[in-house]
């Protein structure tokens, strides 16, 4: 079985784009892999904390010397990194604000990259001290930007914070390079035949990506299924 984390960011609802991707992604999937577990967190929904002076005590305390209200400061972490372990597809769907990504879900990142959960930090690795502790996850981004050429040698490349940020940190929850797809829709603040292509095309391509994402997925778990 497979286990998808469902994340969204957008505060819209009903008008969000990137949610009507991830909504389509894992319905699709479903239809593949009906069996299949599905864990949904709303980012906008239900905010992360921003990291506090509180939360950064509790988060270098041993585990073993922390009080309860240290343990109460990072149960929304501690949540939000089982969910993540679990995983082994993140479906991330964003808006692009400020060429970068909303602040819920910058905040959901500070609160799940975290020392002892998902890396590790020994000086004895030299200039290079942090490690991940987790591996072999993938990671589809489905997301919505208002303006157009985003791509890398597109004209508006060098502005765009959103999916350099999301790779960079992407090794953090066990995400390789290679393992990282990317469906976006642009031109939505023209709102005029270009946007609308750009819709079509990326709803055509979130159904694509379920299909092939679920097909490279079987053999894993018939491969479960027959160690089981």
């Amino acid at each position: 079985m497979t286990t998808i984390l469902h994340l969204d960011a957008s505060p819209r609802t009903d008008r969000s784009i990137s949610r009507r991707l991830s909504r389509r992604f894992v319905d699709k999937w479903l239809t593949h892999r009906p069996a299949d577990r599905v864990i949904r967190r709303d980012l906008a929904i239900d905010p992360p904390s921003h990291v506090t002076q509180a939360w950064i005590a509790a988060c270098f305390t041993p585990e073993d010397r922390r009080d309860a209200a240290m343990r109460r400061v990072l149960s929304w972490s501690d949540a939000a990194i089982d969910e993540l372990e679990a995983a082994d597809l993140i479906v991330l769907a964003t808006p692009m604000y400020n060429y970068g990504m909303p602040s819920a879900l910058k905040a959901w990142f500070d609160q799940v990259i975290r020392i002892g959960r998902t890396f590790s930090f020994d000086l004895g690795r030299g200039d290079w001290p942090l490690e991940p502790m987790m591996s072999g996850k993938r990671l589809l981004v489905l997301s919505s930007r208002g303006e157009f050429g985003f791509e890398p040698g597109g004209p508006r490349a060098r502005f765009n914070q959103l999916d350099p940020h999301i790779a960079t940190c992407a090794r953090y929850l066990g995400v390789a390079a290679d393992a990282i797809h990317t469906v976006a829709v642009e031109y939505q603040e023209f709102g005029d035949d270009r946007h609308a292509l750009s819709v079509e095309r990326a709803e055509a391509e979130t159904v694509r990506m379920a299909g092939m994402l679920a097909a490279e997925a079987l053999p894993q778990a018939v491969a479960g299924r027959a160690s089981a």
